[in-house]
């Protein structure tokens, strides 16, 4: 089992410092949150909590991911780093591919793209990019990114993106791998057609066993049964060490952990990475 920290609402300069330190431990990778912005008033829609109302506000940190990412490869050797999750559809693949493109380059391929198709529809108005077709949306931008990661002149012809033969360089060494995340059936579909992995989203242990079973129909369905395939999960419970284990026998690969308390100092957060360190050793 493998553990990602999960950092959000962390500042940016925050974010170098607990990156230095987990490279000295056992984590896998360090995964940000991401939202361009945080409306004043949002409609009740958010997926994650029963009544619908979203647990942000506009003065939570939000670091630009690709920026950050960047920042934490310069100053660390061994981590990963992801994000959890960057809302794909709401941004142009061409300007994704550029940037995860040039990080990979410059973290010797330590970068994977965590993406979902985003909840906030005050995010998508505001962008000016059509709320109701991000899912027809998302499938076409991780076909352009994974076209143009390639590398060489390629082109694209879809019902949202069409573009005549074009080059960006430079192209990571090797494609850029992209984890999704999301629930969903649809999500679940597309973690299995066109993925290499799928991150839970706060789960609970009893709805683990239709999510392994959909992945695997989905990747089933595709051909891609004998390849790799990462699940990171996010669980709502309070889980065991032998729940964890039990589940890595089904499939799961990793975990995320993160801080009780976003809001204390760096230094106390610091503190808290040692003690999910020796955690971490249980496995």
């Amino acid at each position: 089992m493998k553990f990602w920290l999960m950092v959000p609402w962390t500042s940016a300069e925050d974010m170098i410092e607990i990156a230095k330190a987990a490279d000295s431990m056992g984590f896998e990778g360090i995964m940000g949150a991401d939202h361009g912005f945080i409306p004043q008033s949002m409609a009740a829609d958010y997926p994650y909590t029963e009544d619908g109302k979203p647990p942000i506000t506009g003065d939570m940190p939000y670091p630009e991911v690709w920026t950050t990412i960047a920042a934490m490869a310069a100053v660390t050797t061994r981590i990963k780093f992801s994000t959890g999750v960057y809302v794909l559809p709401l941004r142009h693949p061409i300007e994704v591919a550029k940037a995860t493109g040039t990080i990979a380059r410059i973290s010797n391929n330590r970068l994977i793209l965590g993406a979902g198709v985003g909840w906030m529809k005050e995010e998508f108005d505001v962008y000016g990019v059509d709320f109701k077709t991000r899912g027809k949306r998302m499938n076409e931008c991780i076909e352009v990114l994974q076209t143009i990661w390639a590398g060489g002149y390629v082109e694209y012809h879809g019902e949202i993106f069409d573009f005549a033969p074009l080059q960006i360089a430079p192209e990571p060494s090797q494609p850029v791998p992209i984890i999704l995340g999301g629930a969903s059936k649809p999500a679940l579909r597309r973690a299995g057609k066109y993925a290499h992995g799928w991150m839970g989203n706060g789960n609970t242990l009893d709805e683990m066993p239709s999510i392994f079973a959909s992945l695997n129909e989905s990747r089933a369905k595709h051909g891609r049964s004998d390849q790799d395939f990462e699940i990171i999960l996010a669980l709502k419970d309070k889980a065991s060490v032998a729940d964890l284990k039990a589940l890595e026998e089904k499939g799961a690969t990793a975990t995320v952990l993160g801080f009780p308390d976003n809001s204390v100092s760096l230094q106390e957060k610091i503190r808290f990475l040692a003690l999910l360190d020796g955690y971490m050793k249980q496995f």
